[in-house]
């Protein structure tokens, strides 16, 4: 095992602490989470150590890539970890954090729903022996909805003091870029999912 592919080892670690964190019924056990107040704001403590755990976790996302790529240890193992790894890191955070109310449960329906159909998209071509190259509104659409994560986490602070919402703004525009690159990577593709229909046509 190359050091990419520990690396996205350890991002599926932090995923499951971050995931107990969030979900583990303290109270049952008896256990007050703390609260702390920042400029008026009421904040529960568990949501900002999974803020650092969250961002901890996708820097190592960037890290394993990086060096997978420059030293060359790009494997098939490392790329199905990595890709299993994203999902784990993102879906559950978005699926919890819509149930305790931070955005609508619409929004991780569309992001995930999207996931899985340009994964199919791309598990197609890849059997017909073609590669589906990122594509620049996915890239918008990640970067949008990780930043956008993160000052939840942190209940969009700074901005909140002053009620900008910047959060609810990039979590909902990573859901619209969702949309927008799933039917790009449809039309994209169309004639390698489809050639039978298409060549009828």
């Amino acid at each position: 095992m190359n050091l990419p592919t520990k690396l996205t080892v350890l991002r599926l670690m932090f995923s499951a602490i971050l995931i107990f964190i969030l979900c583990f019924p303290f109270y049952a056990i008896g256990v007050m989470v703390p609260k702390i107040i920042v400029g008026g704001i009421t904040m529960d403590i568990r949501y900002l150590i999974g803020g650092v755990i969250f961002i901890v976790a996708s820097f190592t996302d960037f890290l394993d890539g990086y060096i997978a790529r420059h030293k060359n240890m790009v494997t098939d193992t490392g790329k199905m970890l990595d890709a299993i790894a994203d999902k784990v890191l993102v879906n559950p955070v978005l699926i919890i954090l819509a149930s305790q109310g931070f955005m609508p449960v619409i929004v991780p329906v569309l992001i995930i729903g999207r996931d899985i159909i340009v994964d199919a998209i791309k598990m197609e071509a890849a059997r017909k022996g073609c590669v589906v190259a990122a594509i620049k509104s996915g890239k918008i659409k990640t970067a949008s909805m990780m930043v956008g994560l993160v000052l939840l986490f942190f209940y969009n602070m700074p901005f909140e003091m002053w009620n900008i919402r910047v959060a609810d703004f990039l979590i909902y525009f990573a859901t619209i870029m969702s949309v927008v690159s799933l039917f790009q990577y449809y039309f994209l593709n169309k004639e390698i999912i489809f050639p039978k229909q298409i060549s009828q046509n």
